[in-house]
């Protein structure tokens, strides 16, 4: 099982190295800085047990596909990410996915979604244009048998996305959706922060914790100027990252070619092997990390779906006979303050106010969705599948946290006690009166 790294640094290093090993260039090699450092920091040598992390993710996978897609796929929660997103596009056009092969080669993106062997066919959804604009590479690296990195475009300020001809928003969301680690790479010549910026990490927004910083081309700079780059970063990046402690940023220049004369050269490698420790790090803890990210998913979604259950309850309570239901649906969606929606789900166990999405965002959801299209919750259960609600808190509270225990302790992740016997007995909703 490999790990994900988007918006990767490391391409022109793993590309180069491995052209010179395969076209034997001696000369080639004599033009690159030493990087010994690489394997060691790496381990790449380790061998390491796939055995307990292919059970470990098939248990999350199946903790995923029945207790949190259901609820996911009920309450359309997809749609309320695309409406809470919005506003980035790319300065170029291709999307490029480095990973593991016996030798260098391109494949193309509608040769990648056509294989069953991996893991890119769902983005077929995202039609053929986008296709065409993803490409892959593959190399005989020792890294890329534990990692695949994925390159995005740049962005620019927002224009006409039916231009591009395919949801760019969309396709990020779910390489980042999938991402273990997220390198934001600057140009320290070209430093722009602005409303594209913004956007991307309004995309972002709960991964912050695998956001890392990269200042590349650092030795194209004087110490004094990298100084003030380094600090204008941080000033304008302060206001889109709302968290108490900043991601890391490194400083280097990531290419192979040796560094500029007179430059820091000692704290650029020391920045570069602290990056490497840091993607080791990741790359060793990705089975933790996927379960945590799922858990938090798994919150987002059951939150979504006790809103729209709320907007469908109140909406039949304000129905009478004689009502317009676009009026009353208007009124309650415009104010659901006045009608207590989101204090309301604040007094169910286990939500925070700090996880509650964007009340206007609901606006333009039900724009979309009609509310008659949504039934409550109390109305989603069945007598094999159980209820939706009930399902996905088990999982929050008891099968996610017993599997990330599992992996912490060593043990072989098992299925639950229903899983493995079969309960057999008919769901209790206690969401329904009776």
């Amino acid at each position: 099982m490999k790990g994900t790294v988007l918006i990767c640094c490391f391409f022109s290093l793993l590309q180069l190295q491995a052209t010179a090993e395969e076209e034997g260039g001696d000369d080639f090699i004599s033009v690159l800085r030493d990087r010994s450092h690489i394997d060691e920091t790496l381990r790449l040598a380790t061998e390491e047990k796939a055995g307990d992390y292919a059970a470990a993710l098939e248990r999350l996978r199946k903790i995923y596909h029945t207790s949190i897609r259901p609820m996911e796929q009920a309450y359309k929660y997809n749609e309320l990410r695309q409406h809470e997103i919005s506003g980035a596009e790319p300065t170029t056009s291709e999307f490029t996915v480095i990973m593991h092969g016996e030798k260098i080669r391109s494949v193309e993106g509608i040769v990648m979604a056509a294989d069953s062997s991996r893991s890119f066919s769902p983005l077929e959804k995202f039609g053929q244009t986008f296709l065409e604009k993803l490409i892959g590479i593959e190399m005989p690296h020792k890294l890329l048998e534990r990692v695949t990195f994925v390159d995005t475009p740049g962005i620019i300020e927002n224009r006409k996305q039916q231009e591009r001809g395919y949801p760019f928003n969309d396709v990020c969301q779910w390489f980042i959706d999938r991402a273990d680690l997220i390198f934001v790479v600057f140009d320290p010549t070209k430093l722009d922060v602005g409303l594209e910026l913004e956007m991307l990490f309004r995309q972002l927004k709960g991964r912050e914790s695998q956001i890392r910083i990269i200042l590349n081309k650092a030795d194209n700079l004087a110490t004094q100027d990298l100084m003030r780059v380094y600090g204008a970063l941080f000033w304008s990046l302060a206001p889109l990252i709302n968290v108490t402690e900043p991601p890391r940023v490194y400083v280097s220049s990531f290419w192979p070619y040796d560094y500029a004369p007179d430059t820091s050269r000692e704290l650029f490698k020391r920045e570069e092997i602290s990056l490497l420790e840091d993607l080791n790090q990741v790359i060793e803890n990705r089975m933790e990390n996927k379960i945590a990210f799922i858990r938090q998913h798994g919150i987002r979604v059951r939150i979504h779906g006790l809103l729209v259950d709320r907007y469908v309850q109140t909406f039949k309570e304000k129905m009478s006979y004689f009502s317009d239901p676009e009026l009353v649906f208007k009124e309650i969606v415009d104010d659901p303050d006045k009608f207590y929606i989101f204090k309301s789900i604040l007094a169910k166990t286990n939500v925070s106010k700090f996880d509650l999405p964007n009340r206007d965002a609901y606006r333009d959801f039900f724009g979309v969705n009609p509310i008659t299209n949504f039934k409550p919750l109390t109305a989603q259960c069945s007598y094999m599948g159980g209820c939706l609600l009930e399902k996905i808190e088990r999982a929050i509270t008891n099968e996610l946290p017993a599997l990330l225990s599992s992996i912490n302790s060593g043990k072989q992740p098992g299925l639950s006690s229903c899983e493995a016997t079969g309960c057999g007995e008919k769901p209790k909703n206690r969401y329904r009166k009776n």
